[in-house]
């Protein structure tokens, strides 16, 4: 592999993940960007009490993004071999636990509850 492409990208997760989870994750992560995005402009701002939740389960989407990829790749943490697989793991960790909280706040925010809607002051 001379050049680093999309589509070679693209195939290399294919292989990993399988084509249907693959393609799945991609639609999964395109709906929850759009209703984020929706929450965004329908709101006018970011509420503070939906942002305390959305971090707060940070940890739990970090560690079923490492997970998902040990179990994926049929690896252990034992099979790391150098750095560059710690920096690979530190940065499916980071995109899990920033996609856990973009989802917990999407769905706090179409959903809602007392807790955190103004109306429930």
């Amino acid at each position: 592999m001379k050049d680093m492409t999309l589509s070679t990208l693209i195939a290399v997760l294919e292989e990993i993940f399988g084509r249907g989870v693959f393609w799945a994750m991609v639609a999964a992560a395109a709906i929850v960007t759009l209703a984020y995005f929706y929450v965004l402009v329908r709101d006018r701002s970011v509420s503070w009490k939906k942002f305390l939740l959305a971090q707060l389960s940070m940890p739990v989407g970090a560690v079923a993004a490492v997970w998902f990829l040990m179990v994926m790749t049929h690896s252990r943490l034992s099979d790391m071999g150098g750095p560059i697989d710690v920096i690979v793991l530190l940065g499916v960790a980071a995109a899990g636990a920033i996609g856990m909280a973009i989802l917990v706040y999407t769905v706090e925010a179409l959903i809602g509850s007392d807790r955190t809607t103004d109306e429930g002051k």
